[in-house]
Formats: C-alpha cells, sequence, structure tokens
C-alpha cells in the first residue's frame, strides 16, 4: 500500500508540473509558435496529404539507393527543412488524453518505486539524486535524442520539466517512503 500511495501522489506531482509547464508557465512556446498565415497552411497541407502522418523535408522515397541519399545530401546541405506531423482531424479529447497522462506517470513512478525499494538502505537523499537521475536519463534518451537529429525549439523546457518533476517526486518519496512508522 505504500508503495501505490506514493506512485499515487508521485504521479500527480508530475502531472502537475507537466501542467504548468504546458499551460500557465508556457514553457513550450517556442515548439508551438504561431503563424498569422494557419489557415492558408492547413488548407494547403490538406490538399496535399492523403492521410495523417509524420514528414520530414526533404527526404527521398523508401527504397532511394545510397547514391541517390549522398546526391541529396549534398543538394540540400544549407537549405531549408521541415518536418510535419500532420492529423486529418483535430482531437481535443482533453479528458481523455489527461487520463492516458495521468495513467502513464502512475505507472513511471510506480516502476521508480519498485526499484528502489530494493536499496537495503534508503535515505531521503538517495531517493532524491536517484528520481532526478531518472529525470535526467529520461531528458537524455527522449528530448535529447531527438534535439540532436532534429533540432527541437524547446529542449530547455523539456530539462527543465524532467528535473523538476522528478526532483520534486524524489524529495516526496524519499520522505514518504523513509518515514517511520508511528
Amino acid at each position: 500500500m505504500k508503495l501505490f500511495i506514493g506512485s499515487l501522489v508521485g504521479g500527480i506531482i508530475i502531472f502537475i508540473c507537466q501542467f504548468l509547464s504546458w499551460t500557465i508557465l508556457d514553457f513550450h512556446r517556442a515548439a508551438q509558435q504561431y503563424t498569422p498565415k494557419q489557415d492558408s497552411i492547413l488548407a494547403y497541407l490538406n490538399t496535399q496529404f492523403d492521410s495523417s502522418g509524420g514528414y520530414f523535408m526533404p527526404t527521398l522515397p523508401k527504397g532511394a539507393s545510397m547514391d541517390d541519399y549522398d546526391a541529396a545530401s549534398k543538394n540540400y546541405t544549407g537549405k531549408p527543412w521541415a518536418q510535419v506531423f500532420y492529423h486529418k482531424n483535430l482531437d481535443t479529447n482533453m479528458g481523455l488524453n489527461m487520463a492516458k497522462n495521468f495513467a502513464t506517470n502512475f505507472i513511471m513512478v510506480l516502476f521508480f518505486c519498485w526499484i528502489i525499494s530494493g536499496y537495503s538502505a534508503n535515505t531521503l537523499g538517495k531517493t532524491f539524486i536517484a528520481a532526478l537521475l531518472i529525470g535526467l536519463i529520461i531528458f537524455l534518451h527522449a528530448s535529447f535524442t531527438e534535439h540532436i537529429w532534429y533540432e527541437t525549439f524547446d529542449l530547455q523546457a523539456h530539462l527543465a520539466d524532467y528535473l523538476i518533476s522528478w526532483g520534486l517526486t524524489g524529495i516526496w518519496l524519499g520522505w514518504w517512503l523513509n518515514r517511520r512508522k508511528v
């Protein structure tokens, strides 16, 4: 029961941190900028894509040879490029998305709790450092690796998200899991 409650509250901490980062604090604005041309761009894209999908431009069709890739690399280097994540329909089911996000946060923290429950001599400090390291591992594996290849615009925001949310979760779990029974 202790791990369940720890994971539940930890999941809520991460959820609240994510909510604040993406809404009130607006940390990720650099990756979601507004253009007054959005209606014409979306109308044009709708004429170009038959289905939802992720598109990288410029690229070559599947099955192109290495010689084709080498020639394209020389031709496109230094020129504009884009990534488009195109969806035929906007789904704004916030309730379901928030539920899935919270469930994911709960499961992540539950896994973390299971790992640290194996410590023979746990302390608040060890739990806090371990949680920060988990946040850093997630950042390096997901956001930083993506940034290496695709030059994302909100890299620092993701770093802050992971370190703050996992740091606060580590403080909570360090206290909760290591408190003495009264």
